[in-house]
């Protein structure tokens, strides 16, 4: 399974097809271009569901074009693998990704970042394990949950969530189908992490833990 692990990693990467990006905000506009002349030329952070939208589409684009530059670290705690990257535009940190993972779980946190504040954060967690089969062939499955937090000065305004399943054997059933649903989001240890980040996110040598 930590082929899977490793896989997810990958998927997760900012080079990943536009239409198959996981973390695209409900309803998010898709014209670029609409959404470029709605923010950007403002210098504004974004305040509602709706600019948080075309923000994110805007950073999206960038990220998707390898516009951004990059730097990053690794770290290791007990069990716990962590890897965090941070991307910039001209200088300015703009996105910080977090991805860790053990033997049976893995978690990715994506944080969109304007003038210095988190405006969105995209997070999924997998949690598998064995779900019949054979020793020699192990079926498994993949519980998935998603959250998408819209915030305003470092505070939700907005949470969707969307729980699936993904089986190793079978027809899954395809993310994108699946609703969203209104819930309540706890942003704190989250955003306790990110500002952990920060703070080691000059270090040179690996990280023992954050």
């Amino acid at each position: 399974m930590k082929i899977f692990i490793s896989g997810l990693c990958l998927a997760l990467l900012v080079s990943c097809k536009k239409e198959n990006n996981p973390d695209v905000p409900h309803g998010s506009p898709k014209d670029s271009t609409v959404a470029q002349a709605g923010t950007l030329s403002s210098g504004k952070s974004p305040e509602t569901t709706d600019q948080i939208k075309q923000e994110f589409t805007v950073l999206n684009e960038q990220l998707l074009a390898k516009k951004l530059d990059s730097t990053g670290f690794d770290y290791h705690c007990e069990e716990l693998e962590g890897e965090v990257h941070f991307y910039y535009d001209q200088q300015k940190l703009r996105m910080v990704k977090h991805f860790i993972s053990d033997s049976h779980y893995s978690s990715v946190a994506k944080y969109y970042i304007k003038n210095d504040k988190v405006f969105f954060i995209f997070k999924e967690d997998t949690l598998w394990q064995f779900d019949g089969g054979t020793p020699e062939k192990p079926i498994t499955k993949d519980s998935i949950n998603q959250q998408r937090i819209y915030l305003q000065n470092d505070n939700p305004i907005q949470c969707l969530e969307k729980n699936f399943i993904i089986r190793s054997v079978g027809k899954n059933i395809d993310p994108e189908t699946v609703p969203n649903k209104e819930g309540k989001c706890d942003v704190k240890e989250l955003m306790k992490t990110y500002q952990t980040i920060l703070k080691n996110k000059d270090k040179k040598d690996k990280v023992l833990c954050l």
